[in-house]
């Protein structure tokens, strides 16, 4: 599974964190919507956790990624 993380190109990887994160663009970023509601404790619908997981997962695998090229 890592060794697949590491062969996704970073500028790919940050596009599509950029793009998945932020759309839609207008009114409000879905994440940015779906972080204020787990905050305010609203997130309880399953297409709003479904909604979160998808906008977040470029995110975490970035994450991973930027990691694995550190502590190499």
């Amino acid at each position: 599974m890592m060794s697949l993380i590491d062969r996704i190109p970073l500028m790919y990887l940050v596009l599509i964190t950029i793009f998945l994160g932020l759309a839609p663009f207008f009114p409000e970023p879905h994440l940015w919507e779906k972080l204020k509601m787990l905050v305010a404790g609203t997130l309880v619908k399953p297409i709003d956790i479904f909604d979160l997981l998808w906008h977040s997962w470029p995110i975490a695998i970035l994450l991973i990624k930027l990691y694995r090229m550190n502590a190499a």
